[in-house]
């Protein structure tokens, strides 16, 4: 896998809500023009895409803000972890507990409590800007 699109509207909220973390900024550009439009099967596109990857630079991340044409939403900001579609994404973490803290002090929300998954896991689904979900995993073996 190359890397995971998540469309968004605000751009920098969602930038340092992934460096907080820990993702690091790869790259940002610009793009628009025909071979843009036929590609994705919209007409004007232009959005500006911000890449970051992974610590371990394993895994990608692609943040994407159209400019043209208007995003749109079909469901609510704040959906379920039911909801049908992508959900979120889980990372590996080192320290649950701290990532929480700093997370939650920059406005992010815990859906539901840290657990412990038997002795081998503490999980925890946090959400972020524009209702994000992010599963943090800290293994305990």
């Amino acid at each position: 896998m190359d890397n995971v699109l998540i469309v968004v509207d605000n751009l920098e909220a969602t930038k340092a809500f992934f460096l907080e973390l820990g993702f690091e900024l790869e790259g940002e550009t610009i793009v628009e023009g025909p071979s843009v439009d036929r590609l994705i099967g919209l007409q004007n596109v232009r959005a500006t895409l911000v890449f970051m990857r992974t610590p371990d630079g394993h895994g990608r991340i692609e943040l994407d803000k159209f400019h043209t044409p208007d995003a749109i939403r079909t469901g609510p900001e704040k959906a379920p972890v039911n909801e049908l579609g992508i959900r979120r994404i889980m990372l590996a973490v080192d320290n649950i507990d701290e990532l929480v803290a700093r997370l939650l002090v920059h406005g992010a929300e815990l859906v539901g409590e840290v657990v412990q998954y038997e002795d081998m896991y503490r999980l925890a689904y946090v959400r972020g800007p524009e209702g994000i979900i992010v599963g943090l995993s800290e293994q305990l073996r």
